[in-house]
């Protein structure tokens, strides 16, 4: 977790200026509404929309960014002068960050320090920056080879300056390795807005949506709307296991609250305004994180009772108990048609994920992982699978719940999500 303020006490600013000043990519203004300013030409085509989508942004998230550091493109049709250093000698933020990605691609020759900031039951590290010295056993950050800059479409315009930033700097090829994820606005529900303790404006209660915003004062503090998530989970699920031991309990519902959170922000695509809610979120019914953690909860349920009937049962006899012409008479349709329907859909988590990654969108591996959640519960409900008498329909039918198993653990981690043991 890089902060700042260390980018400056570290003086990264000062040598990514000498940089930009030795490479001819910024000019002292001697004339103009930017006499005495530090500018860069860029580009302006496309970005009078982006422009005001910056200005906005900067405005909402009460940022210190005046109007002028976002000048409309110049009438005389020359490239839009971006102010890099005002007149005063503040840097911008614009120039700040350009420093940060010099840093973020190893091409600044500085680095930060870093310290313990916490560490993760599974035995991973988070780190965070400091200015001073280095724990013993800090890793090396930095030197990355594709940065992806997760930030909301607001911020467009910024974001373009700094790609051009490196690409004036003689960086091309880590300009066409940045990329701008943007996101559209991350708003509330006015019904979760008011259990967060805001006070809405009459104008803003019937609106679909409240704004998060740093000006008005509806900030929305990460750890508070996590506590407050964790605490309706453990609500909930001290309610379904009150036999479970307090810390079974805490850890189920710890992991009920990060998944129906993350889920909730990815499910959506990232050109849609998402309106946070905590009910829709938490709901074990519909397109939610818990939905999808409770097939999976199913799935493992299966393979526990298995377990104590069967102590022996493994995986491989079960694939030794279906002969060729078993598994043909199985899947011969009409009767057959959804279990080979959830064998395709099971085994399809690579397209979705190959999908994901060259649109760059998240929300494709999280329907996928709606979609097959969805299809196993009617799987479930319909095949008696631990009861089924024939031999080897039951052996299949366990094969394909431990392929659903299998493949819904894999999308659950790939969107930061735990199977729970329970829910």
């Amino acid at each position: 977790m890089p902060r700042e303020s260390e980018i400056l006490r570290l003086n990264f600013w000062d040598v990514a200026f000498a940089l930009l000043k030795e490479r001819g990519a910024i000019h002292l203004a001697g004339s103009g509404k930017n006499l005495g300013c530090w500018v860069m030409l860029t580009p302006t085509d496309g970005e009078p929309a982006s422009q005001a989508n910056a200005e906005r942004g900067a405005e909402e998230d009460g940022l210190d960014i005046s109007t002028a550091e976002f000048p409309a493109p110049e009438n005389s049709g020359e490239s839009d002068a971006k102010i890099i250093v005002r007149s005063n000698g503040t840097v911008t933020y614009v120039g700040k960050d350009i420093a940060y990605h010099l840093w973020k691609f190893g091409l600044l020759a500085r680095d930060f320090y870093y310290q313990h900031f916490h560490a993760h039951p599974s035995g991973r590290m988070d780190w965070i920056t400091n200015d001073s010295a280095s724990d013993l056993d800090a890793p090396a950050f930095g030197h990355a080879q594709r940065v992806y800059n997760v930030i909301d479409s607001r911020q467009a315009y910024p974001q373009m300056v700094v790609k051009h930033g490196l690409r004036a700097l003689g960086f091309p090829a880590e300009a066409d390795s940045l990329t701008h994820l943007a996101y559209d606005v991350v708003a509330l529900t006015p019904r979760c807005a008011a259990e967060m303790g805001y006070e809405i404006p009459a104008e803003d209660a019937n609106r679909p949506f409240v704004e998060v915003s740093g000006r008005k004062g509806q900030g929305v503090k990460a750890d508070d709307l996590l506590d407050q998530l964790e605490a309706l989970a453990r609500a909930e699920v001290d309610s379904r296991h009150s036999d479970a031991s307090p810390a079974e309990r805490a850890a189920v519902g710890h992991a009920i609250a990060i998944g129906s959170l993350r889920y909730f922000l990815l499910r959506f695509t990232r050109t849609t305004i998402i309106a946070f809610d905590f009910k829709d979120a938490l709901s074990f019914e519909g397109e939610t994180g818990p939905y999808v953690q409770y097939a999976s909860v199913r799935a493992r349920g299966i393979f526990r009772k298995l377990a104590e009937q069967n102590p022996g049962a493994s995986i491989a006899a079960m694939e030794r108990a279906i002969t060729n012409e078993g598994l043909a008479k199985l899947l011969a349709p009409p009767e057959g048609n959804d279990l080979w329907s959830l064998t395709l859909l099971a085994g399809s988590l690579g397209v979705h994920v190959e999908a994901a990654l060259k649109a760059q969108e998240p929300a494709f591996v999280a329907k996928y992982a709606f979609q097959l959640a969805q299809a196993f519960n009617l799987f479930y409900h319909r095949h008696r699978i631990l009861s089924e008498e024939n031999a080897q329909r039951r052996a299949f039918l366990l094969l394909l719940a431990d392929l659903v198993l299998r493949q819904l653990t894999i999308a659950l981690n790939l969107l930061g999500m735990e199977a729970p043991e329970m829910m």
